[in-house]
């Protein structure tokens, strides 16, 4: 086949976006084929400032984060072992994956 595959993986916990890059590597290099990653995108930080009283008090206020960590891996030289490999594997739950070929 030898054509290229990009896996983006999201998650808003760091631990479970390394761990799976980390046994899609391990497939993936079992097959035989090259695995360039996991490259680490840019951090998505969202902050959320909100007001702790209703009414008064307008200096006193939480701040809340959500971060969003990415990682990027290619796959070159493919096989069908390589595909069905993939396709067997089982993530983690709470981590996206998103495959272009």
């Amino acid at each position: 086949m030898s054509q290229r595959i990009r896996i983006k993986l999201k998650s808003y916990d760091h631990n479970l976006v390394d761990k799976s890059a980390e046994k899609i590597v391990k497939t993936v290099k079992s097959t035989g084929a090259v695995v360039n990653g996991p490259i680490p995108l840019p951090t998505n930080k969202k902050i959320f400032t909100v007001n702790k009283a209703t009414f008064v008090n307008k200096k006193s206020r939480e701040q809340f984060q959500l971060c969003s960590y990415k990682r990027l891996l290619d796959i070159y030289s493919t096989t069908s072992k390589t595909i069905d490999a993939l396709m067997k594997l089982e993530l983690p739950s709470g981590v996206e994956v998103e495959i272009k070929v």
